[in-house]
């Protein structure tokens, strides 16, 4: 891991964000970036997978969601949705999620993901619910 790159923190990175390979690089609860490579996260067909693409989206907006919220609180994602516009082959998948709103019991997060060119491959919204 090089200098810029942190892990999710305490309690946070799962096996599955492990085995996606998703590396958080900036963090907040009003932007958090991060990547996963595009190889070993694709279809059939050799395109970057549109869970992997799910997955990535609702990592970095629960990882600025758990910012919000703060060390006595916790988040949980309620809607997700993402809209798939390009596909990618290669290199990885990069992402910044933006926070929309966040309240006392709620924060959203627009999250859009781009190839290597930074071409726009997906853009998504993740709501998260804060429990307390």
């Amino acid at each position: 891991m090089s200098d810029s790159e942190t892990d999710l923190g305490p309690n946070s990175k799962s096996a599955f964000d492990t085995k996606v390979g998703i590396v958080i690089t900036e963090r907040s609860a009003e932007r958090v970036c991060g990547r996963a490579p595009v190889d070993g996260n694709t279809q059939p067909y050799g395109i970057w997978h549109g869970g992997a693409t799910a997955a990535l989206v609702e990592t970095l907006g629960s990882v600025g969601a758990v910012e919000h919220a703060g060390p006595a609180r916790r988040a949980v994602g309620t809607e997700l949705n993402v809209s798939h516009l390009r596909s990618v082959r290669s290199g990885w998948v990069h992402g910044v999620a933006t926070a929309l709103h966040l309240g006392a019991s709620s924060a959203i997060y627009r999250v859009d993901l781009t190839d290597d060119d930074r071409r726009l491959i997906a853009s998504g919204r993740l709501s998260c619910r804060i429990l307390g």
